[in-house]
């Protein structure tokens, strides 16, 4: 059993920068790869970005260039750092660990989330 609790999330102005933290515990953390989705009001829920156990990592190709997804595997965390933010990246948004890439598929453990509200 995993649990994920993320946090970070706040208002921000279009054009600023946030820095999310999801802090894993239970089975062990490296094994898993590691990842960020969100979900906005009405709207289904999307991949953002993954990490996986050797360091890869993957990117939906609307935060690609923006955000940057890094573990610190001594405090069992993963980050999720937003910059250039846009009122279009207002979610909710999710940790995840699992085997996933680019989609929920694969997922086996989520956090409750975290609001990510950007202003214009």
């Amino acid at each position: 059993q995993v649990q994920l609790v993320e946090s970070g999330g706040g208002l921000v102005q279009a054009g600023g920068s946030l820095r999310l933290s999801c802090a894993a515990s239970g089975r062990t953390f490296s094994s898993y790869t590691m990842g960020w989705f969100r979900q906005a009001p009405g709207k289904e829920r999307e991949f953002v970005a993954a990490i996986s156990w050797s360091g890869n990592t993957y990117y939906a190709d609307s935060v690609k260039g923006r955000f940057t997804i890094s573990t610190d595997n001594a405090k069992n965390t993963v980050y999720l750092q937003m910059n250039s933010l846009k009122p279009e990246d207002t979610a909710v948004y999710y940790c995840a660990a699992g085997t996933f890439y680019y989609s929920d598929y694969g997922v086996d453990y989520w956090g409750q989330g975290t609001q990510v509200t950007v202003s214009s």
